[in-house]
């Protein structure tokens, strides 16, 4: 058996059975789209066209394509939380660690019909994020309230998990050597499960789908330097299912779950035959993630989060024909702005990141990306002091894809 057959048997058994047990990660937005992008932090990942999975990040790239591409892959986001100097209602409560393990997996199929006109479908995500606390967290600290009953910092603990799985149809259509446009319809799925309290405070377990799209375009100057523009609309999210709040029954009603917008602009130059540089700046319309409530107009919880950015620089080294290197650096501002909260915590964040290519042959090609993303200690304030603490995360992630041409 020779290198090709093995590396590719290998990748694909390993992504199949990874997407088969999980299909989500953590992370409320989820830059977890590809090990390629991984490994140079998603900068220029709207532009550079070196596999199918760029069409996740601006469908006019598929226009850059003239032969069917396929790309399938999984990254694993290993999360360090921290929930430390934590105090309920002045009375010290124990650390918490409330990070683990999770899967992101994604596939791409690009197919050109001409040389104007290309077709894609795509499968990942965009959001999801997971916390959990300890059960009965911060029981001894529990204080009774009279008609209230029990409180317990519990009540701003709990689980929080957020899901949404991304489908993907998209067309580009290149108008002349140098422009290219695309846009593509989202069919989202969302699900969500909130508990606080031991559950008896909050108990949500629900789920619904959306429709949102995409559009794109790309400007080349020529081969070796490009640059795009996309925005994604993403929808309001309803989602069906048990709702139970302050001991009231509304699993009549939905949940509503807004999603943020995102507007990006991202470049490649290739400087030489060896090295190219790349780029993306980001903006996500956070601030229409406002409340939590339902469409029976009760307010389960205020969030008031700001319009965040990213920032990506990264480069590529191409070492020879079987290999090419990749590095990049990303800073992604903070959400969370005066309202902050230990359930999902959240910072102004750096990413690390490196990876590299090993072509297989001129058609197939393994990736592997890894990123360590930094993030910095946040005071949380819960209920204007009822519990403030310091919250930390920290994550490692670790991107494998199988690429192909045809």
């Amino acid at each position: 058996m020779n290198k090709k057959q093995i590396f590719t048997r290998s990748v694909i058994t390993v992504a199949i059975a990874v997407a088969s047990s999980q299909t989500m990660a953590a992370g409320f937005q989820l830059n977890a789209q590809s090990a390629t992008g991984l490994g140079r932090a998603f900068s220029g990942d709207g532009v550079i066209a070196d596999n199918a999975s760029t069409m996740a990040k601006n469908p006019a790239s598929m226009a850059l394509f003239d032969a069917p591409a396929l790309s399938l892959g999984v990254i694993a986001i290993d999360t360090d939380v921290h929930v430390k100097n934590t105090k309920f209602l002045g009375k010290p409560v124990d650390d918490a660690s409330i990070g683990g393990t999770s899967y992101a997996p994604n596939i791409y199929y690009i197919q050109p019909i001409n040389d104007k006109f290309s077709v894609g479908a795509s499968l990942y995500s965009n959001f999801g994020t997971k916390t959990e606390f300890p059960s009965g967290y911060g029981k001894d600290q529990a204080i009774n309230l009279g008609p209230l009953g029990q409180v317990s910092p519990d009540l701003f603990g709990g689980l929080t998990d957020v899901k949404s799985v991304n489908l993907g149809l998209s067309a580009a259509y290149r108008i002349n050597q140098h422009f290219s446009v695309g846009g593509g319809l989202d069919i989202i799925h969302g699900s969500g499960k909130l508990q606080r309290g031991n559950a008896q405070a909050l108990n949500i377990d629900a789920d619904g789908i959306a429709l949102g799209y995409n559009l794109g375009a790309i400007y080349e100057y020529n081969q070796n330097n490009r640059f795009g523009l996309s925005y994604r609309y993403s929808p309001t999210l309803k989602a069906k299912g048990d709702i139970h709040f302050m001991g009231k029954n509304l699993s009549h009603e939905k949940l509503i779950m807004p999603l943020p917008d995102m507007v990006e602009f991202s470049g490649f130059n290739k400087l030489n035959d060896k090295f190219a540089v790349h780029y993306s700046v980001q903006w996500i319309r956070w601030s229409e993630f406002d409340t939590l409530g339902t469409t029976g107009g009760v307010e389960l919880n205020k969030y008031q989060w700001q319009n965040a950015w990213h920032y990506s620089l990264g480069g590529t080294y191409y070492l020879n024909n079987d290999w090419t290197l990749r590095a990049g650096y990303m800073h992604d501002t903070s959400a969370q702005d005066k309202r902050t909260s230990i359930s999902v915590p959240d910072s102004a964040r750096n990413w690390l990141s490196s990876g590299f290519s090993y072509h297989l042959d001129s058609k197939s090609t393994i990736d592997f990306g890894l990123t360590y993303l930094i993030g910095k200690d946040v005071k949380a304030n819960e209920k204007n002091g009822l519990l403030t603490a310091t919250t930390r995360a920290d994550a490692w992630l670790y991107g494998l894809q199988y690429s192909r041409s045809f």
